[in-house]
């Protein structure tokens, strides 16, 4: 067990408060950062100390400090890549800029493990699929390549002090935790998925697909499906991994290696609610490769981690009964 706290950012966002569970559940102590500008403040589990800041806040040494954290997981930060498109200077600050200050807090308050909530985006349109660590990062979108600056001083940080790190690369993240305690909960979201079961509980009148001219099996973007579950639970792994080896630093691949369209999920949608949504035909978004699917042997090498909800329609299922339970919320 690590010698500290773990201080989660970003932990009343939908993948933060998740690794918040796992960590609690494994037997961590965590705080939370969090602006809760997206995040919500009853989505942290009561038994994680909740402050309210921005990670970029000068204070954020003297919260390191007082919480004797030894481990930080970064999750803060943009994640909407057509918005990235639009409105670049926000990615740049908000996910580089403010990593960068984070950072500097870490290294001044002597913090020694740092886990990065990366992306597949850093790829862009891969050469090859599934994609593998090695391969070329050439971001199509801002949102990428805000990613890709922070992975770059992350390995610069890490070569000049005493600090080692894990970048994972998320695949699309889906689904909610089995339990009930933490779902996808941010209005407007733009994930498949949630909107689908959003859709599927009568939130929306319908699906917009956007594209359906990709060179794939039915002409609609494909994407490797991770359970929000099984991609906390490597977050968990992650951090022992790091602790174990103070001198080593990762970069993995966060994905199952298989892909489904978009089609395919709705399908899934469909088979799961007995119900049949209503899907509208929309042109390409900007900034969106035909197909993303991670080759994901190095993790599998590198962590005990093993997926334990591999499944679409399960994926589904606990994204569906999250959404439900949001809707006795309101």
């Amino acid at each position: 067990m690590i010698d500290g706290k773990v201080l989660v950012t970003g932990g009343a966002g939908y993948i933060g408060s998740h690794a918040v569970l796992a960590l609690l559940d494994a037997g961590h102590e965590v705080v939370v950062v969090d602006n809760l500008v997206t995040g919500f403040a009853w989505a942290v589990d009561p038994r994680a100390t909740l402050v309210e800041m921005n990670v970029a806040d000068e204070g954020m040494v003297g919260v390191l400090r007082e919480h004797r954290v030894a481990a930080i997981m970064h999750f803060a930060g943009s994640v909407v890549v057509p918005e990235s498109v639009s409105d670049p200077l926000k990615y740049y600050r908000n996910n580089t800029a403010a990593t960068r200050s984070l950072l500097e807090s870490a290294v001044t308050a002597g913090v020694p493990h740092f886990i990065f909530s990366s992306t597949a985006a850093t790829y862009g349109t891969p050469e090859r699929v599934p994609v593998a660590e090695g391969d070329p990062t050439v971001p199509i979108n801002p949102y990428g390549t805000s990613k890709l600056m922070t992975e770059a001083m992350l390995r610069d940080v890490a070569a000049a002090h005493p600090l080692n790190y894990c970048a994972l690369r998320y695949f699309n993240v889906a689904g909610a935790d089995p339990q009930g305690r933490s779902g996808q909960s941010t209005a407007g979201a733009t994930h498949l998925l949630k909107i689908a079961a959003e859709a599927a509980t009568g939130k929306r009148p319908h699906v917009s697909v956007f594209g359906t001219d990709f060179a794939t099996r039915d002409g609609t973007g494909v994407r490797d499906y991770i359970h929000v579950s099984d991609l906390a639970a490597a977050h968990v792994a992650a951090l022992e991994l790091l602790v174990a080896e103070p001198a080593k630093s990762h970069t993995l691949n966060c994905g199952y290696g298989r892909g489904f369209s978009v089609m395919e999920v709705l399908d899934a949608v469909d088979r799961v609610t007995n119900l049949k949504l209503d899907r509208r035909m929309e042109p390409r978004r900007a900034g969106d490769p035909a197909e993303l699917v991670a080759d994901n042997r190095a993790i599998l090498a590198a962590l005990p981690w093993r997926p334990q909800r591999d499944d679409l329609d399960t994926i589904v299922a606990d994204a569906l009964a999250w959404e439900r339970k949001l809707a006795e919320r309101a």
